[in-house]
C-alpha cells in the first residue's frame, strides 16, 4: 500500500476500503480461504484414496461417487488455496474468482452434507462470511480520480 502526503494510505489499484473494517475483513477472507483451500484439499485425497472412509446417508436425494466428490473437493480446493494466495498479494481479479469459488465451494459441501455434516455446515458458513467479506463496499480513492 501507498502513502499519499496526508498520511492515508491507499491501495495501488486506486481503490481503498469503505472502512479498516472492509480492509481487515479482506485479509480474514484470504486467510480463510487458503486454510480451506488446503483442508478442502486434504478431504479431497482422502475421498480418492480410501472409499470406506466416509459413511453416507442412505437414500440421499444427492448421492454422487465418493471418488468423483474427492476430485471436486481436490480440484475446487487447489482453486480456493490459489485464490486466497492472490488475495495477499493484492491481486484484483482475486476477489470476483474469490466469490464464485467461494459460491461454488458452499455448492459442493451441500451436497457433502451426508458425508461429513458438521464439516460441511462449518464450511457454508465459512463460505458465507468470504463472500460477505470480499464483497464489503469500496471507495475510490482520491489519486485514481486524478
Amino acid at each position: 500500500m501507498a502513502s499519499n502526503v496526508s498520511g492515508t494510505r491507499h491501495h495501488q489499484a486506486g481503490w481503498e476500503a469503505a472502512s479498516p473494517w472492509a480492509t481487515s475483513w479482506t485479509v480474514a477472507a484470504a486467510v480463510l480461504m487458503t486454510f480451506g483451500g488446503i483442508m478442502a484439499i486434504f478431504q479431497g485425497i482422502a475421498a480418492i484414496a480410501q472409499d470406506d472412509v466416509f459413511v453416507a446417508t442412505r437414500d440421499f436425494t444427492y448421492k454422487f461417487s465418493l471418488t468423483g466428490w474427492g476430485w471436486v473437493h481436490l480440484i475446487l480446493g487447489a482453486l480456493v488455496t490459489a485464490a486466497g494466495l492472490a488475495l495477499f498479494r493484492g491481486a484484483g481479479w482475486a476477489r470476483a474468482v474469490g466469490v464464485a469459488l467461494a459460491g461454488l465451494s458452499m455448492i459442493a459441501n451441500f451436497v457433502w452434507l451426508p458425508y461429513a455434516p458438521v464439516w460441511s455446515i462449518v464450511l457454508i458458513i465459512i463460505d458465507g462470511f468470504i463472500i460477505w467479506a470480499l464483497c464489503a463496499p469500496r471507495r475510490e480513492s482520491p489519486e485514481s480520480r486524478a
